[in-house]
């Protein structure tokens, strides 16, 4: 059998970024059928708690080792697990390498993500991955690529699709019974206060491994230190070289509902994102109050975020047909919504209800049962899937990177042939005078609309260049992304 000791691993990730793979018939003498799935969870903070929660509760899956690059963290987490019996790893190459582990769950911060799970898979494990399962559109189609290539068994961390009520729901809609969707909605209306501003670098605490937090994206010092996250934790989701803004935090799980709903198996036609940071000056660049449109040739795909409250310095968020975080699929006959991961209630044009669905969390149980049978087809989350609700992400941020701040009246003359945008512009507009935002003086991102080749994952036509480059990134060796694709 091919193995792969720590030393090995590593030197050949440093020198060449790649691993050995192992076949389908490896996997079976490293794990026999009747055997438990010893699994390794990365990062444990955030979702990384969760994960550990629901493998406690998997019949047949023990947790085995646990990896995080901040030591505080790991000694914090250890004494749950097992009561202590459990490897701990500030590196995960070191995971990897170990011949002890079967599969790997990843909840490291977003940059994370499709680097550590092509690793994992090159050295044979079969991998959970939580979303978005990418950082950008090319290294996403890397993963996916390397699931078929090494035959890996790889769940996408979409865990609404693992409920009986969003799989009836779909079905129950697509089927017609409130006739044709004329627009798929998803929302993300959800707090986020100030991070608070910094006047320079602020220094790594000593707990952590900063080279390997790090990873893939450039080694420079943090520039955050809010009271809640201090300089590392959880704020990197506001820094573009990290994280993907709330779109890719909170909003992929609606964006994958939203584009499910539809039965759109790509990505859109066209994008187009009008949004900021707005409502004050801290240290994170990714928009808190934001709309993006995408076309579809079955109905547009509308997202919207909206971090600020109803009123400054009082808790509530604006609420869509009585949803804040969740979906409402508008039909000819009636709508869908979803405010809960694992409800919907369909209701006719009068508000009147229709039919419920309901259901629980099936994810981590299902990512288990198929690493042991091999079904791959059984996946509630395939990875594919999970690429592309992430690059819908990915392509609708790059339109507000490529964009400039632009007075309302410049936005609306922009906008005003686009009805879809200009509606909820409108809303979000008056959301933010309610709010006290003027836009005049702190004027949003009017995005550039960039139109997409799907099939090809590229952008076409006028900014296209731009766009493109924007679709990869430069990597920090030795945390190279293997081009597979």
């Amino acid at each position: 059998m091919n193995q792969l000791t720590r030393r090995t691993f590593i030197r050949t990730t440093t020198i060449a970024g790649a691993a050995v793979a192992f076949s389908a018939r490896s996997w079976s003498q490293v794990m026999g059928a009747n055997g438990d799935i010893r699994v390794a969870v990365l990062g444990l903070n955030g979702r990384g708690k969760n994960h550990l929660t629901s493998l406690s509760k998997v019949a047949g899956a023990r947790v085995v080792a646990i990896c995080d690059p901040d030591t505080a963290v790991l000694e914090r987490t250890k004494p749950g697990v097992n009561g202590g019996n459990v490897k701990t790893y500030t590196d995960p190459r070191e995971v990897f390498a170990s011949p002890d582990i079967d599969a790997v769950t990843i909840a490291t911060p977003n940059h994370w993500h499709s680097l550590a799970g092509i690793w994992a898979m090159q050295a044979g494990k079969d991998v959970y991955v939580e979303k978005p399962v990418s950082h950008n559109v090319w290294e996403g189609r890397q993963l996916v690529t390397a699931a078929a290539k090494y035959n890996r068994v790889v769940q996408a961390g979409t865990q609404i699709r693992s409920g009986e009520a969003m799989q009836e729901a779909v079905a129950w809609v697509r089927a017609g019974n409130i006739g044709k969707i004329t627009a798929s909605r998803g929302f993300c209306y959800k707090q986020r206060n100030s991070i608070g501003k910094t006047t320079g670098p602020t220094p790594v605490p000593p707990s952590v491994d900063y080279d390997v937090w790090t990873g893939p994206a450039p080694l420079v010092p943090p520039h955050r230190n809010s009271p809640e996250h201090g300089p590392i934790h959880y704020d990197w989701h506001w820094i573009n070289i990290y994280g993907n803004g709330d779109i890719g935090n909170q909003g992929i799980h609606q964006m994958d509902v939203a584009r499910w709903f539809l039965g759109e198996a790509g990505l859109p036609r066209h994008t187009l994102s009008v949004g900021g940071r707005l409502g004050y000056d801290d240290d994170g660049e990714t928009p808190n109050t934001q709309v993006i449109v995408n076309d579809y040739a079955t109905a547009p795909l509308i997202f919207e975020v909206r971090g600020l409250t109803m009123k400054p310095g009082a808790p509530g968020m604006d609420k869509y047909r009585g949803v804040s975080i969740g979906n409402v699929v508008d039909c000819e006959g009636g709508y869908v919504s979803t405010s809960t991961y694992f409800a919907a209630t369909a209701f006719d044009r009068d508000g009147k209800v229709l039919k419920e669905f309901k259901g629980v969390d099936r994810h981590m149980q299902n990512f288990i049962d198929v690493v042991r049978s091999r079904k791959t087809a059984e996946l509630y989350g395939p990875i594919e899937e999970g690429h592309v609700s992430s690059a819908l992400c990915h392509v609708g941020n790059i339109s507000h990177l490529l964009g400039h701040t632009a007075p309302p009246d410049e936005t609306r003359e922009k906008i005003k042939g686009n009805a879809t945008m200009a509606e909820a512009y409108g809303r979000m507009a008056e959301h933010l005078t309610k709010y006290g935002v003027d836009l005049v003086k702190t004027p949003a991102t009017l995005g550039v609309p960039l139109a997409l080749d799907p099939a090809k994952e590229r952008f076409t036509g006028e900014g296209a260049h731009a766009a493109n480059a924007l679709l990869t990134r430069d990597y920090r060796k030795p945390f190279v992304v293997p081009q597979l694709a």
